[in-house]
């Protein structure tokens, strides 16, 4: 394989990252507007302190593969409509809540997928700082999953 298009791969990765951290931070503050329940508020405004540092790393990594084009996120754009949707269409705070959790916990997913694609090629592409970086940030979003997944737990719970 050709390392240089292995290298555009890396670039072309961390573009949509970088993107898709700009759709994420503009959708926070609405999102934590309208939850309710109070471990998923503290959850939410723990993921917003992540994805800063999230965002810190992308930096990082992009200044090590020395810059990218910008590009936007569809892929996330979409999902913060859809997640704009199910929220308008809660009937209850724990409707409401159960579906902030069930978008954050797709979102989150798309993060592990993204993050560790481009950790892997980051690492055969000879980009050491950038694998690490992202290799940091999936385990930071499998641990929110997980966290997510135990507040919805609790909320099915409580019914």
């Amino acid at each position: 394989m050709n390392t240089d298009d292995l290298k555009q791969l890396v670039k072309d990765g961390l573009s949509a990252q970088l993107a898709g951290s700009k759709v994420a931070a503009a959708a926070t503050d609405e999102i934590q507007q309208d939850a309710k329940n109070p471990a998923l508020k503290q959850a939410l405004q723990q993921g917003n302190e992540t994805s800063k540092e999230w965002a810190k790393r992308l930096d990082r990594a992009i200044a090590e593969v020395g810059g990218v084009e910008e590009q936007k996120n569809e892929i996330l754009e979409a999902h913060y409509q859809v997640s704009k949707e199910i929220r308008a269409k809660a009937e209850s705070d724990d409707v409401r809540d159960l579906g902030i959790i069930a978008s954050g916990q797709m979102a989150l997913h798309y993060w592990i997928a993204s993050f560790g694609t481009v950790a892997s090629y980051a690492a055969s592409a000879g980009f050491p700082q950038t694998e690490q970086e992202l290799k940091a940030s999936v385990q930071e979003a499998k641990q929110a999953d997980d966290q997510h997944t135990d507040i919805a737990q609790q909320i099915l719970a409580a019914q």
